[in-house]
């Protein structure tokens, strides 16, 4: 009896063992490895989320890794990556791609307003461009426009506001949205073309310092000028205003999916506000009285 006794509690101390391992090896949020694709452009909107998913989450490593938009999309379709940040609209095709590739339907996590904005040297005379401006120096043999290369989400944006393919543009190419920057006052009849989280933090020093290299154009459009400020893109009026999202092709509830429910709750929308974006889900804010 003893020994039947004995064997009952070694086989229920046994499932329980097996149990626990079993629960240590399923999909979590809470903790793991995860590598996020972004372009240039809004990498350091992604890495203060991802910072501050880990602060929340100490078992949780994430790495933010720059790839080219359209790259960043292939890698995802191909399973090399869980989890990609765009901006561009896809196509038809490209969610075909995607919902047959990824055997998931396509379902963009929006969390916040960025832009394309149109920069010249700080002493430069300029003080505006038009739409048509853009659209027809972006046919011109001069390639007055400065963009931080092909397959970029910049010149993907720009490209689709003007309802053209980016191999129809012609531009010059100066790698690195920085870069253009700092390079832009050798080039004083040049436009640069970079994206509004490039130096949007306000209390970045380096953003500081990359504000006081240039002038932001307000674009013209219809004779009116929309500047790339939290009004124009709160209410989405400046012309080149983009709205950032994920794409994940993790189809359970592990550490790309937590991520993304972070990014798009207050606390992520909050670091959002804080690099100086515009939160896509705005949330009320309550005062009470007594």
């Amino acid at each position: 009896m003893k020994n039947s006794i004995k064997l009952i509690m070694l086989f229920v101390f046994s499932v329980i063992i097996v149990g626990c391992k079993k629960e240590d090896k399923s999909p979590s949020y809470h903790k793991g490895d995860l590598t996020i694709l972004t372009d240039e452009s809004f990498k350091s909107v992604t890495e203060a989320l991802a910072d501050g998913y880990m602060i929340n989450y100490p078992e949780t490593k994430i790495k933010v890794v720059t790839r080219k938009e359209d790259l960043g999309f292939l890698d995802l379709l191909q399973g090399k990556a869980r989890i990609a940040v765009m901006s561009k609209e896809l196509s038809p095709e490209e969610v075909k791609a995607f919902e047959e590739q990824v055997d998931m339907k396509i379902l963009p996590a929006k969390f916040a307003a960025d832009a394309v904005v149109f920069v010249v040297p700080i002493n430069s005379p300029k003080t505006s461009i038009s739409m048509d401006e853009i659209r027809n120096g972006l046919q011109s043999d001069n390639k007055d426009f400065i963009f931080d290369g092909t397959n970029s989400s910049n010149l993907n944006f720009v490209a689709q506001k003007l309802k053209k393919q980016p191999k129809d543009l012609k531009f010059s190419v100066i790698p690195g949205s920085q870069n253009i920057i700092e390079e832009l006052n050798k080039y004083p009849n040049k436009i640069g073309v970079i994206g509004l989280n490039t130096f949007s933090r306000p209390y970045d020093k380096t953003s500081e310092k990359l504000r006081e290299l240039i002038k932001v154009l307000p674009v013209e459009n219809n004779g009116k000028l929309y500047s790339a400020d939290s009004a124009g893109l709160r209410e989405m009026k400046y012309p080149f205003t983009r709205v950032l999202y994920f794409l994940t092709n993790e189809g359970n509830f592990n550490i790309a999916n937590g991520f993304i429910r972070y990014s798009c709750t207050q606390l992520g929308q909050m670091i959002v506000e804080k690099e100086g974006l515009q939160p896509y889900n705005i949330y009320k804010r309550e005062v009470q009285m007594r």
